[in-house]
């Protein structure tokens, strides 16, 4: 049996973020601040920073794009050893407009072709991933192209076969997928795959049908699920699970909304870090919650992300 040597595994694309300097148009703005974007890595930053051993599977171009990812991440603590850096390939990016009052702020990706898209189930070191407890995986990963399916595929049935846990957060991103139906068919065939499922409200209503975060929660829970954590943004969340039955986490109060890019992810990274530390279910989505809202009050992905002594301080 492999060795454990970290705490967890996260394959998914990295891109430059590219965040206006001012509100309104993209058009009209005159200069960007560099930030760093990605569902996983968002969560592997968040992650690391509260003091899990974190390793990141991807590709990037050796531009100085992907030279600026590569160092941020490996700053942040991140094992990047199996990073591949592919100078015939480019790393992607993407540009977001400014907002201050909470609204959902004009985005333009640019990660059509991107190394990363480039990813395969050869990608997939299977003694590098079972060396890891734990797997945290997302449909974003899944969606950048028709080899990334397979490989999302396979990293968890790799895990699953080792005894190792699973998170998948769904992070539906409709314009990645031909149609509706391909994506819910392959975001629920992956959830299927997990033992802890992190479903919105709006996912869960597009994927399931339910109008309700019981129905939606009910819905993984058949799947296979033992755990299914709905969000329900500023109210809090809804759980589901086979050790600490149901209940409802309030959410905590934000004296202002900036920018809900990269709540969610927050939000997983406060779960999974606590329910891999044996804490309760209660507990770790109160966690998630805490830092979800932390999350939503900065400008960029990951300025929110808390460390240890901040969580502490907090309590959680």
């Amino acid at each position: 049996m492999t060795n454990i040597t970290f705490d967890v595994a996260l394959f998914g694309e990295a891109m430059l973020l590219l965040v206006a300097d001012r509100p309104g148009p993209l058009e009209d703005a005159q200069s960007f601040h560099k930030r760093t974007a990605g569902a996983e890595t968002n969560v592997a930053i968040g992650l690391s920073r509260l003091g899990l051993k974190v390793g990141w599977a991807s590709r990037l171009g050796t531009d100085s794009m992907g030279r600026c990812l590569l160092a941020t991440m490996k700053a942040e603590g991140i094992d990047c050893s199996h990073v591949i850096c592919d100078a015939t390939q480019k790393t992607g990016f993407q540009f977001k407009g400014r907002v201050t009052d909470g609204s959902d702020p004009p985005v333009e990706y640019h990660r059509k072709g991107s190394a990363a898209s480039q990813m395969t189930v050869d990608d997939v070191d299977v003694g590098w991933l079972t060396s890891a407890r734990h797997l945290h995986a997302t449909g974003v990963f899944a969606a950048i192209s028709a080899t990334t399916l397979p490989a999302a595929i396979k990293t968890m049935d790799v895990m699953r076969a080792a005894g190792r846990t699973i998170s998948f957060d769904p992070n539906l991103r409709p314009t990645l997928w031909a149609s509706t139906d391909a994506m819910r068919t392959a975001i629920n065939d992956l959830a299927s795959r997990a033992d802890w499922v992190l479903p919105g409200m709006e996912e869960g209503l597009l994927l399931t049908g339910e109008t309700t975060p019981e129905g939606v929660a009910q819905f993984y829970r058949k799947l296979g699920a033992k755990l299914v954590v709905v969000k329900l943004g500023a109210e809090g969340a809804y759980y589901d699970s086979d050790t600490a039955g149901t209940g409802r986490v309030p959410g905590f109060p934000v004296k202002e909304v900036i920018d809900t890019v990269g709540a969610g992810d927050g939000f997983a990274a406060g779960v999974v870090s606590a329910l891999l530390e044996g804490r309760s279910v209660p507990d770790a989505v109160r966690r998630g919650s805490w830092i979800g809202a932390r999350a939503v009050q900065v400008l960029g992905d990951t300025e929110g992300l808390p460390t240890r002594a901040q969580l502490e301080e907090a309590g959680l």
